[in-house]
């Protein structure tokens, strides 16, 4: 039986409603995340809701302290013994992966979405963010989409990372430019769950 226009359109309707529904989920969601859940002195609450309601990926012994907020469920990873500090922005549209023993800084904004300025349309664009194990990202410092912070690497504070970091280099800057090696013999690992943090 041939559909008629009225059903068609019935089903169009039905579709965008579905979608407006599935919308402000995710809003509600991303709500709860940055300003209830991020700031309850529980790390076992926190980790709960990140794992099965935002669907990242946080090993067991990551820590993800208070007020640390981000722009999307999902596509967000964590590798062991690594920590985010207070008051990290995490805009995770194109994808964030951390390693193991990565220590971010209080106030580190990772942003991998951004809008191509020279679009007539000012499209927007998302690019991953990738943090190698070791590396260590001072406060206040700002990652950029598209950007590798390789293994062992240090971002000093305040520096805006716009290019890959090579392993072991210290950067610093406004753009960030390497200032010297860091040692290649690292074998620390992180504990950061402390108990109201």
């Amino acid at each position: 039986m041939p559909v008629r226009e009225s059903q068609g359109s019935e089903q169009t309707n039905n579709q965008v409603n579905r979608s407006v529904r599935c919308s402000q989920v995710s809003d509600l969601r991303i709500y709860l995340c940055n300003f209830v859940i991020s700031n309850l002195p529980s790390h076992v609450c926190r980790d709960w809701f990140y794992r099965r309601v935002m669907g990242f990926k946080l090993h067991a012994s990551a820590a993800v302290l208070l007020d640390v907020r981000f722009g999307n469920a999902t596509r967000f990873e964590m590798g062991a013994n690594s920590v985010l500090n207070e008051g990290c922005r995490v805009r995770n549209a194109g994808g964030i992966v951390i390693g193991k023993n990565v220590s971010v800084s209080p106030w580190v904004k990772l942003l991998t979405a951004d809008h191509d300025i020279q679009s007539e349309t000012f499209a927007g664009r998302a690019r991953p963010i990738v943090i190698q194990d070791y590396a260590f990202i001072g406060a206040g410092a700002t990652i950029l989409g598209g950007v590798t912070v390789s293994s062992g690497a240090v971002v000093a504070s305040g520096a805006v990372v716009t290019k890959t970091v090579d392993a072991f280099s210290i950067v610093a800057g406004v753009p960030a430019r390497p200032v010297g090696q860091r040692r290649q013999d690292l074998e620390y690992k992180l504990e950061y769950k402390r108990l109201l943090h």
